[in-house]
């Protein structure tokens, strides 16, 4: 079995896929506090409560947008499955070229997500990543990453909208009844909801009239399955996609499974 991690900013996710099949996924909390004993403590918990079995897990990979967390992680996974993870970094095989001012700038997410993307789908493919920050990329005929853009994510802007204003209140994220609320929480929602998707809508059809031809579109992160079934743009969701771009990349770069 594989272990897949991703850290991210809110949280850090792992799967385990046996022979291409994924298992299971489980998230924890992202905690720069936190130690490595604390992680491997954690790890094995959630191992225990899967029924992983001792010695099972043969390799890892890390993906890691938190650099404070990226050597506690490594350390952890290595006191829980006595394997080193092969950590997502320049130089590695991913099938795909960089083509942006500066490749080392690229999030590690990002890479991993076009990875998955360009193998799986046609191209050009155009990834949208609704997390703590909500990016676009865009993979090119050519399997060249070419680019993309950063922006608030829903929720951090729906939590920045509220500790800014004095009577706005705090709200789940769901569908709205109608597009123009009658109230301030149906008011918030459509704002949030509907506003994302018609932005995404808005930022794809402006990446595809850069690029001269339609492009095929993917969601995936937190929040994606409920903002992306409201735009007018065709979009496949699909929540595991980085976990199988790590997948993908671990069998690319020829490690054990």
């Amino acid at each position: 079995m594989v272990l897949t991690i991703d850290i991210g900013n809110s949280n850090i996710v792992l799967g385990v896929f046996d022979k291409g099949d994924l298992k299971f996924i489980s998230r924890i909390s992202t905690d720069i506090n936190k130690t490595s004993d604390e992680l491997a403590v954690m790890m094995n918990e959630i191992f225990t409560i899967r029924k992983i079995k001792n010695g099972s897990i043969t390799g890892s990979i890390l993906s890691s947008v938190v650099p404070a967390l990226t050597q506690l992680m490594a350390e952890a996974v290595r006191l829980v499955t006595g394997t080193k993870p092969f950590l997502i970094a320049p130089g590695i095989k991913t099938g795909i070229n960089v083509r942006i001012d500066n490749p080392a700038q690229l999030g590690s997410d990002m890479m991993v997500n076009c990875v998955a993307a360009s193998t799986m789908y046609p191209l050009p493919v155009i990834v949208a990543d609704m997390g703590t920050a909500t990016t676009l990329s865009v993979v090119d005929t050519e399997k060249n990453m070419i680019g993309g853009v950063i922006m608030p994510g829903v929720r951090t802007a729906l939590n920045a909208l509220i500790a800014k204003t004095a009577q706005l209140p705090q709200i789940s994220i769901e569908s709205p009844k109608k597009v123009i609320g009658t109230n301030t929480n149906d008011s918030m929602r459509s704002g949030v909801v509907l506003g994302n998707a018609s932005m995404l809508d808005g930022m794809i059809e402006r990446f595809e009239e850069e690029l001269g031809c339609e492009a095929f579109v993917v969601a995936t992160g937190g929040l994606s399955g409920e903002i992306c079934r409201h735009m007018k743009k065709k979009v496949l969701h699909n929540p595991n996609l980085l976990l199988q771009g790590l997948y993908l990349l671990y069998k690319r770069n020829g490690l054990p499974e």
